[in-house]
């Protein structure tokens, strides 16, 4: 395969592949933290540090979990700039004047500019995607995982000796519900987290169609799952594991996915009322999820990055406000429940 051949990391579809359908790679570096005295990667404090983007809902997941399970001061973590170009996701400078919190440079490595040549320091033949999160190990100076739903749960119990009892009760996937949450995170995966990214990288109608279809089906699932149930989360009164792995994708939906990624059937302040409400409810009262979301990041990335999609990188500036207060509604919602009052009275 000669240079020209090899597909480029902004080729969201191989330009080869005439399905013009969305393929998401998997994750390479899958080892895990433990507690296990055969592991290689042991719990310890300051050992790890986390690569992230506030851009990226899969890396946006283990900020979320960090926060909740008290991890902020056993794993610290780098941001990186919200741009992805050429060369993948790359570090801020001094001077750029990115907002959000730890958007620097590398702290871990001298003449870095890119996550990449992490990737390369680890391994110099390396061939796959530069992904963020990206689990770093410095005693071993080796990436540990990229893939954002093993990382999460290790944050769930493989540092508890490390925490205070108050977090160490913190459980996001009981056993009891188990099968139920892991049932529902494969459908919510496949049609709605990697849903948008299958409408919105779609270079065939057909393809479009086919994904933007199934998005909507199972958007359409969950705001039943909602309604049907006491709630206020996916799974009682408890946040779990289901929470936060729709959340990352629900929250960036009405800013970025209707317009940028033609997922416009419904938005969601104006199509589902139980979602809508579940999303304000985390966000709104929620620090581990409020804290961890940076729009300018969000809108910036995606509509500055994706050049095959928004040539001219041009911004929308609405939805405004981003996200509704918890009781706000837009007009069109409070005249419908106007004249709902009014065939009640």
């Amino acid at each position: 395969m000669t240079a020209s051949d090899t597909p480029k990391i902004t080729d969201w579809v191989d330009p080869k592949d005439k399905s013009g359908e969305f393929k998401r790679g998997q994750a390479v570096f899958r080892d895990t933290i433990s507690s296990n005295p055969d592991s290689r990667f042991q719990p310890e404090k300051d050992r790890y540090h986390l690569y992230i983007s506030y851009a990226c809902p899969w890396a946006c997941r283990t900020l979320i979990v960090r926060k909740l399970k008290g991890l902020e001061d056993i794993i610290p973590y780098t941001c990186v700039h919200w741009h992805m170009g050429e060369k993948g996701w790359r570090f801020a400078t001094p001077g750029e004047g990115v907002p959000g919190e730890n958007v620097t440079l590398d702290p871990l490595h001298e003449n870095v500019s890119h996550l990449r040549d992490i990737y390369f320091k680890v391994d110099p033949e390396y061939k796959g995607r530069f992904t963020v999160p990206t689990l770093y190990d410095k005693k071993t100076a080796r990436i540990v995982n990229n893939e954002s739903s093993e990382i999460i749960r290790m944050f769930y119990t493989e540092f508890d000796d490390l925490l205070p009892e108050k977090f160490r009760k913190v459980d996001l996937l009981p056993e009891v519900i188990r099968k139920e949450i892991e049932d529902m995170n494969g459908w919510v995966y496949d049609d709605i987290n990697n849903g948008v990214y299958k409408s919105g990288f779609a270079t065939t109608q057909e393809a479009y169609t086919k994904a933007v279809t199934t998005l909507f089906k199972s958007l359409d699932r969950v705001e039943e799952h909602l309604s049907s149930r006491p709630g206020p989360f996916l799974f009682g009164d408890r946040v779990t594991e289901a929470d936060v792995r729709l959340f990352t994708t629900i929250i960036r939906f009405d800013p970025v996915y209707v317009q940028h990624f033609k997922c416009n059937v419904r938005d969601i302040r104006t199509g589902y009322p139980h979602l809508h409400r579940w999303l304000r409810l985390l966000y709104w009262e929620h620090p581990a999820f409020h804290g961890t979301t940076n729009f300018y990041h969000i809108k910036q990335h995606y509509t500055k990055s994706h050049a095959q999609i928004n040539r001219f990188s041009i911004t929308p500036l609405g939805p405004i406000p981003d996200i509704l207060g918890l009781d706000d509604e837009v007009p069109a919602v409070l005249y419908a429940l106007a004249k709902e009052r009014e065939k009640e009275e």
